[in-house]
């Protein structure tokens, strides 16, 4: 039997925050991030986006970094993101410890400073996934190994599925994995051409949605060993108890109408984790906004959990997307759900669809207690994951 995966720390920065203690404040207050862009340069104007509200300068100014132009807004937001994790799990000096990032734009923001021409060859390498997990890595000097996950909007998600593994396998007893994500002129013009974002706030699950709304951000989560935790006597956040990742190539990027990957991926978390649909208190939705998203994410837990469903929301109503960040994001909201007993509601709901589930949009109780949480992120080509957050007993 495996040494259960605990969660020993928690770093965020978001549209709602630039750490743990301001996205708990405005996500219980169901207080939007999303407002008109301010450091994204672009000709779009008409799009609300969840932007972190910190200029590049100024995050280099916290993070004692020389403000620089080779620095990619991805970068940042995951040193600080990544920062208060190892602080808050009393890992900040400790070496020897296992990276895995996810993020699919990287140093696109570098890049396309310099389009059409081609990156200068005395820019140093940003414009990868790899390379920004490695600028993330070498700011700290503590990691031993890093990995780069890419898989869209499961990106982070797929992180801390990763993680997981290493650590049951026994190839490292400490592993911080999460996921970056800046907005850039290539992410917001490519979402445009799919036609699918909103010029108002998203509506996730609403009859009237109409679309997503960009955002940007990131979040990182300590893992390692139960016995690992408790040797150092680390406080201790939550289990990772189950995960489910499945892939049903339905579509580059449309989702396919069953929900077959993100049924499969919800079952497989649900089984991985020992519990039956009927012990998940609470379903962290990919729910993006978009019409297909949402009807095919409701036809899948209608057909794993019937009728009589949890409690479902959808955050990126107050984030935006932040797409291959999403993931850790959400997974981080789960646990401060957890933690301090409340569900996040689906602001922005007002008109029921037949095709869709009927979210969350109630007052929480002060005796609201989650035991096992389902936080659920799906990518383009068909690429979903879930996984199964359980209170630590």
């Amino acid at each position: 039997m495996h040494d259960r995966v605990v969660i020993t720390g928690i770093g965020l920065v978001t549209a709602l925050g630039n750490n743990v203690t301001e996205n708990l404040h405005n996500l219980t207050n169901a207080v939007s991030g999303i407002k008109q862009m301010k450091f994204l340069v672009s000709e779009q104007k008409q799009f609300p986006v969840g932007e972190v509200k910190l200029s590049n300068q100024e995050m280099c100014e916290i993070l004692d970094l020389p403000y620089d132009c080779h620095i990619s807004r991805t970068s940042l937001l995951g040193i600080l993101a990544l920062k208060e994790a190892l602080k808050d799990s009393g890992l900040l000096d400790t070496k020897g410890l296992g990276l895995i990032s996810g993020t699919t734009v990287a140093g696109m923001d570098i890049t396309e400073q310099h389009y059409p021409e081609p990156l200068p060859p005395n820019k140093p390498p940003v414009h990868d996934c790899c390379s920004n997990t490695n600028f993330i890595a070498d700011y700290f000097g503590l990691f031993d190994y890093t990995s780069t996950i890419s898989t869209a909007c499961s990106s982070a998600l797929n992180s801390l599925i990763l993680a997981k593994m290493l650590i049951e396998n026994g190839v490292k007893y400490k592993v911080v994995a999460g996921g970056t994500e800046a907005l850039s002129k290539f992410h917001l013009n490519g979402f445009r051409s799919l036609m699918i974002l909103d010029e108002n706030p998203c509506r996730p699950f609403d009859k009237t949605r109409s679309g997503l709304n960009l955002g940007e951000g990131a979040a990182y989560l300590v893992l390692e060993s139960e016995s690992s935790a408790k040797e150092r006597g680390a406080k201790i956040l939550g289990v990772l108890s189950g995960t489910g990742n499945a892939c049903d190539a339905f579509h580059q990027t449309a989702t396919s109408l069953s929900g077959e990957g993100a049924f499969l991926a919800m079952n497989k978390a649900i089984t991985s984790a020992g519990i039956t649909p009927k012990d998940v208190d609470y379903i962290s939705a990919h729910g993006t906004g978009t019409p297909d998203n949402d009807s095919s994410e409701s036809a899948a837990i209608l057909r794993l959990f019937g009728d009589d469903y949890p409690p479902i929301s959808s955050t990126k109503s107050l984030t935006g997307h932040t797409t291959s960040a999403s993931g850790s994001i959400e997974a981080a909201f789960c646990l401060l759900a957890i933690n301090n007993y409340f569900i996040p509601q689906n602001v922005g709901y007002s008109a029921p669809d037949e095709n869709c589930i009927v979210p969350f949009v109630g007052e929480n109780t002060e005796d609201l207690k989650l035991n096992n949480v389902m936080c659920n992120a799906f990518g383009f080509g068909g690429n979903d994951s879930s996984i199964i957050i359980s209170r630590y007993e």
